[in-house]
């Protein structure tokens, strides 16, 4: 992974608020019970605070930060998160500050080792790193799911950027120096109608590329077959990733 950053969401930051999941309660229960002390989690890459405010819940004061002013703008506001634009690797908090430290589908995009780096800059000692990630939506519905995985091996496939595999392998291939600490299992789950499933697909980086490089065909065929799978436009159905979370003492 190089340096610097890769801004692939700047451009549709209202879209990644309105349609990303946010993080399940389980998830926050495990970070919380990994961390010994509850004064102050770092949450680095936010975007615009899936993750930022359900640490709230448990951390005294969540620092959110995001290389992107775009994300930081359309972050869901809350009394115990204060939003930052900084990059990761330079992320400007104070030296032993942190208790957590925590990267939720944006860890992929860093330069890892200054990102190590600064981890072990802000964390006191005891502190936790987490990153975690999630792959493909499943709607448990066998030709919904085929739809969206053809769609996302073939039209997608040339323009995922290089740094989608470290999602699709739950980060098991990141080097990660630090004792670790066995998560259970964990999901993300919404429901969506088929306009909220298509505005979540169509944040993908893949899709925006392809449309750049071939125009809304292959997307509107897409959305056609995907429809047809679907049902009713109305039907509500219940979509889950699965969460891969890679943990450590600091």
């Amino acid at each position: 992974m190089s340096s610097g950053f890769k801004d692939h969401f700047s451009g549709i930051a209202a879209s990644y608020a309105a349609h990303r999941p946010t993080y399940p309660a389980a998830l926050i229960e495990f970070l919380a019970r990994a961390t010994p002390r509850h004064e102050v989690a770092w949450d680095c890459g936010c975007g615009s605070g899936q993750l930022s405010v359900a640490l709230a819940s448990r951390f005294g004061r969540v620092i959110a930060t995001d290389a992107s002013a775009q994300q930081i703008a359309a972050a869901e506001p809350h009394a115990g998160v204060e939003y930052r634009c900084a990059p990761a690797e330079a992320c400007g908090l104070e030296d032993r500050s942190v208790d957590l430290a925590v990267s939720a589908q944006a860890a992929h995009w860093f330069d890892l080792p200054a990102y190590y780096a600064e981890v072990r800059r802000v964390a006191r000692p005891g502190a936790v790193l987490a990153l975690a990630t999630y792959g493909n939506p499943l709607a448990g519905v066998a030709r919904i799911d085929e739809v969206v995985d053809s769609f996302y091996s073939g039209p997608c496939g040339p323009h995922w950027p290089p740094e989608r595999r470290h999602t699709e392998d739950g980060y098991r291939s990141f080097e990660f120096p630090f004792e670790e600490i066995e998560a259970p299992p964990l999901e993300l789950r919404v429901e969506w109608d088929l306009a909220g499933f298509l505005g979540y697909v169509e944040t993908w980086s893949a899709v925006r590329a392809l449309v750049k490089a071939e125009g809304r065909k292959r997307l509107e065929a897409f959305r056609r077959e995907l429809g047809h799978a679907w049902g009713a436009e109305e039907t509500v159905r219940a979509i889950r990733w699965p969460l891969t979370v890679r943990a450590g003492k600091i």
